[in-house]
């Protein structure tokens, strides 16, 4: 066997692809070095062909040697689906602690177990034993919700960014008043800290805890019994979020989230000096126990920050290791500070449980659902706890294609998924509860790399990368364990390059897809050059939450009218001429009108913007889709992007607050009371309602 093939075939057995299609008409092989170096961060050394001939022959010994697998996962019903040696022996302790014998194919209930196999020739071996639900159900019924970046939803007792006592009463007014089913937000994991904060939602510091900048200060129950100069000097710090807030909403200042904290951090430690009562004492102690060693942690890494900085790959040699001699010295010498983090953790908490409280008294029948990045920042809280579960010197990002030449690199470095399996995935299986505790629903971001991550040689473009493979069984399972015992939704963002069969698989799971009405075209059916047309209600799948825009892309009124072309020509965004750009877009969105138009949703010739805003959502309704989201900005006209991609400085991404069609911001309480965003909702709900619904 030659050199290149032995190592094809190491690449082959850790999950390593060497080729990739950027187009289902071409295959690109990817560069040996990459290879090579993704090995590596997997712990394989294939630098040299001896090299690869030992770890070939390293890999087949324990393989031989192997009774199971460090971790197993099953769906409900399935047999083990293991060859074991004849005679071999097997021992189940179940999570309640039953022990018993087991065949390998009888019914398990459930859960997480552990797995014991005594072979013949006296071979042992223990697996973390995983028994997912075969599907989940789904919500109970077909729902009309509304998706919102928190931060831009500033009510009149904001500090200047939407916070936890919004989202309840969002959510509490959007269940009430429009009959939503569902509210979904941003990422409100945890930020590295900084100056400024990166301000976007999916470059977090730690996927595992939600962020104390969005705590309702004032609603802390400790709050009320502030000491008289503390009382005086929380009034101060209000008066100053008054200016913040009215700075955003009154004289068209960005969200300064760093400002918001520097106050909010202020009033959390006078409330900290108020003792807590017994009972208060009591839950905020079963919180600590119950979140453990990963609440340490984070804890821990943000105090550490607070002294050296937010990248811990700049810290001292011996601060960088988290289970250090010198880290639990300074953690020991520094318990209040650390405490301190503990204690906003608890906080924050505390608000999202109610705020998912607020969306299910208001009779939503999902109720919050939150959003998962897809990693997490290199300097920040998780990479510096979970180093070992993390693949160093490598980070996500998308090969090339047709709408991107030069790839992507997203900055954010992948799970290991050797260490996954050897942990039974344990990292990954907590920061799914921890993020599913107060959900009622949960959208993945880039749920496809539950199958396979595009993994980027640190100091190489993106077009220099690999797909490395994960077990999609165990990800899927574990994933479909975890929402069905907190009883959640679960949305897989599948746009973009999705390898053949992602799909099938995710709605066998009764995993979501997400289905954006400008994506929605017969490309099966276009052939030649001939354009793919919109896709019709009826040929929309059902196992989808369907929208007509995201936070990535235009809101509805700037696609109608063109504005995002403009906008990215501003910006030196375009890579062809305006005019052949605005004349392509113009096409796309005439031919969308048309088949509102041949569907009687549009009168010919109206092209009033409320009035396609409204026959866009009708469309949706139209559609078997189980859930239907409305951006909420396209309910009061906004024009402006939340974010758009390719920009860093040059556009305020991710720092705007939601406004009107004149660009004013607008406070919560003016949503509210916008009559054409009531008007857009009451459009969708009777059209989901009508005859025309599927």
């Amino acid at each position: 066997m030659t050199e290149a093939a032995d190592r094809d075939r190491l690449a082959a057995l850790h999950g390593v692809d060497v080729t990739y299609r950027p187009s289902p008409d071409r295959e690109v092989r990817v560069p040996d070095g990459t290879v090579v170096a993704v090995l590596a961060a997997l712990g394989v050394d294939a630098s040299t062909p001896a090299a690869v001939r030992n770890a070939l022959a390293e890999h087949e010994h324990r393989a031989g040697r192997r009774l199971l697998p460090r971790s197993v996962v099953l769906r409900t019903g399935r047999p083990l689906g293991h060859r074991l040696p004849e005679g071999t022996v097997l021992r189940l302790t179940t999570e309640d602690g039953t022990e018993t014998s087991w065949d390998g194919g009888a019914p398990l209930p459930v859960g997480r177990h552990v797995l014991r196999a005594q072979a013949p020739d006296g071979r042992t071996a223990q697996a973390q034993l995983v028994v997912a639900p075969e599907r989940l159900p789904g919500p109970p019924e077909r729902v009309l919700g509304f998706m919102a970046q928190l931060y831009s939803v500033l009510s009149s007792r904001s500090w200047g960014m939407g916070d936890l006592g919004d989202l309840a009463d969002l959510a509490a007014w959007t269940g009430r008043a429009l009959h939503a089913g569902f509210l979904q937000v941003n990422p409100l994991h945890v930020a590295v800290p900084g100056h400024p904060t990166d301000p976007s939602p999916y470059r977090p510091s730690s996927r595992r805890f939600p962020d104390p900048v969005y705590l309702r200060v004032e609603e802390i129950p400790e709050f009320a019994y502030l000491g008289p100069d503390d009382r005086d000097r929380a009034a101060d710090l209000l008066r100053k979020a008054a200016v913040l807030r009215d700075s955003v909403l009154l004289k068209d200042a960005l969200i300064d989230r760093d400002a918001v904290w520097e106050l909010k951090r202020e009033a959390l430690a006078l409330v900290r000096r108020v003792p807590l009562s017994p009972g208060r004492r009591a839950a905020y102690c079963d919180f600590l126990a119950d979140q453990g060693q990963a609440l340490d942690d984070h804890a821990t890494w943000s105090m550490l920050a607070e002294l050296h900085g937010p990248d811990w790959r700049r810290w001292p040699a011996g601060l960088r290791d988290p289970r250090s001699g010198q880290v639990a010295r300074l953690r020991g010498e520094r318990l209040d500070q650390v405490d301190f983090h503990c204690w906003l953790a608890w906080l924050t908490d505390a608000q999202l449980a109610a705020a998912q409280r607020a969306a299910r008294d208001a009779g939503m029948a999902v109720g919050v659902v939150h959003d998962l990045a897809v990693g997490v920042h290199p300097s920040g809280s998780d990479a510096w706890a979970l180093q070992d579960a993390l693949a160093h010197g490598m980070s996500v990002g998308a090969p090339p294609d047709a709408f991107n030449a030069h790839g992507q690199d997203w900055g954010l470095p992948p799970w290991r998924p050797d260490a996954l399996a050897a942990t039974g995935y344990a990292p990954y299986r907590d920061l799914l509860r921890n993020v599913l505790r107060h959900a009622g629903g949960l959208r993945i971001d880039h749920v496809m790399g539950l199958f396979r991550l595009w993994w980027v040689p640190e100091g190489e473009p993106p077009t220099q990368g690999a797909y490395v493979r994960y077990d999609a069984e165990a990800m899927l399972g574990i994933l479909a364990l975890e929402a069905q015992r907190a009883g959640a939704v679960v949305i897989g963002e599948d746009l973009g390059t999705v390898e053949p069969g992602v799909r099938e698989e995710l709605a066998d799971r009764g995993i979501l897809g997400t289905s954006v009405l400008w994506f929605e075209r017969d490309w099966e059916g276009a052939h030649g050059s001939a354009r793919a047309r919109p896709l019709p209600p009826a040929a929309w799948r059902a196992d989808a939450l369907a929208t007509v825009t995201t936070h990535d892309l235009p809101t509805t009124a700037a696609r109608l009218t063109g504005e995002h072309v403009v906008l990215r020509h501003r910006l030196g965004l375009l890579t062809r001429p305006l005019e052949v750009e605005q004349a392509e877009d113009a096409v796309e969105v005439a031919e969308w009108l048309a088949l509102l138009g041949r569907l009687g949703m549009l009168p010919e010739g109206a092209r009033d913007e409320e009035a396609v805003v409204k026959a866009v959502h009708r469309f949706l309704a139209r559609t078997p889709a189980r859930m239907v989201g409305v951006w909420l900005p396209d309910g009061v006209g906004d024009r402006r992007p939340q974010n758009l991609p390719g920009t860093w400085d040059q556009y305020p991404n991710w720092r705007l607050p939601v406004a009107d069609a004149e660009g004013r911001p607008l406070t919560l309480e003016q949503l509210t009371a916008s009559p054409r965003l009531h008007a857009l909702a009451h459009e969708v709900r009777t059209a989901m309602a009508g005859p025309h619904g599927p």
